[in-house]
Parts: C-alpha cells; structure tokens; sequence
C-alpha cells in the first residue's frame, strides 16, 4: 500500500513547467497552467488546435519532436499529458535524476505528483485526490461536495471576515486555536443575523400584501 501523500497547492506563476503531449489531455491541462500564471513549454510532434494557436499568439513555446531529457532542465513541474507509458517512463526517469516532480496522466507509476479534483468558489479551492489510485471517486466526491458548499457569495464573504480578522489575530497575537473558535462563532452569528433579516424582509412583505389586500376588498 502506497504511503499517504502529503497536499499541497503550488505557486507557478512565471515559473517554467514542462507539458508533456498536446493532445486533449494535454490541452485540458493547459487551462489550468495557464490559470496559474506559468511559463510553459510543450513538447509534441503534433498539437491541438488550442495549443497550437496558443503557441502561435505567443502564450506558451511547443517544440513540435519527441521530449528529449535536455527539456526538463530547470522546470519546476513536468506534466506528461501521453498515453504512451514508455514515454512517461521516460520523462519519469529524466524528471527523479533532476528532483523535479512529475504528473503522469492516468498513469501513477510514473508520477510523483498527483492533480486533484477541484471546488473553487468565493475565492476557495477544495481539493480532492485519490493519489492517481480512482480519479473517477475523486471527481464523484467533487460533485457531491458542491451541492453542499454555500454560495460563491457566501463564501466570499467569509473570506473577506476571516481575511481581516487574521490581521487583527497576528497583531494581538491570538493562539491558532482561539483564532478557529472565534471564526467560527462570527460565521454563525452573521448566518444567524442574515437568517433573521431575511425573516424580517418575508413578514414585512406579507404584511405590506395583506394591507394592500384588505384595502382593495373595502374599495371594492
């Protein structure tokens, strides 16, 4: 049984990572990259027409041959988007000599990186991983969690709270454990107010309608 993985989101921006491939699943992962601000090189003897017209506005360098182990040198990531497992064995090989960590789509015995399934809402990302093990259960979880998240707005807004209570936390040097008790307690205390004013907002409105109601049976 494998080992657990350690998680952990990284920072790409302007950072060189090498894409493996340029077929749709390699251009599925390109969306991200990009996303992430990276600076990103694709090898491939042949390319999408995504990541092609990306090479062509500039957004990115393909090397339209086969990856040569020279590519790897100094990127900080290796996505190898293939499915040919002797190529990723290759780039896997070339990638453990260089420290580098690579991605190996649909094929975990050649990645020491694993993607995950991911909730990005109100400026919150939820990831979920099976270690490569069931990307399917991954993505099924994924589905499920979000019927359950709050809001794109709810959330956000509790962002913005616990983004300006951790300035106020780190300056009076509030306890890590302090800091989630009292997070939590504002979080249900403003649901609880948002509750209670949207109650209020019904019954002025249901009065404001039986008024109105009454007043048109008397004219009448």
């Amino acid at each position: 049984m494998k080992r657990p993985l350690y998680p952990l989101f990284l920072d790409l921006q302007d950072r060189p990572v090498l894409l493996v491939g340029a077929g749709q699943v390699a251009t599925q992962k390109l969306a991200a990259l990009q996303t992430a601000g990276a600076d990103i090189t694709v090898v491939a003897p042949d390319a999408s027409d995504v990541i092609a017209q990306a090479a062509a506005r500039g957004e990115l360098r393909w090397h339209c041959r086969r990856v040569d182990a020279a590519d790897l040198d100094g990127v900080y990531l290796v996505i190898a988007a293939t499915a040919d497992h002797a190529v990723n064995a290759e780039v896997a090989k070339a990638a453990a000599a260089r420290r580098v960590f690579v991605n190996a789509v649909d094929d975990p015995p050649a990645a020491t990186a694993y993607a995950a399934a991911q909730i990005v809402r109100g400026g919150v990302t939820v990831a979920i991983s099976s270690g490569g093990r069931a990307p399917a259960l991954s993505r099924l979880l994924r589905e499920v969690i979000e019927q359950i998240l709050p809001s794109d707005e709810q959330i956000a807004n509790w962002m913005a709270q616990a983004s300006a209570l951790r300035a106020t936390w780190k300056r009076d040097e509030v306890p890590l454990g302090e800091r989630y008790r009292e997070l939590l307690q504002r979080l249900l205390d403003g649901s609880f107010a948002q509750q209670q004013a949207a109650k209020a907002t019904s019954a002025t409105a249901l009065e404001e309608h039986s008024a109105t109601s009454e007043s048109k049976e008397r004219a009448a």
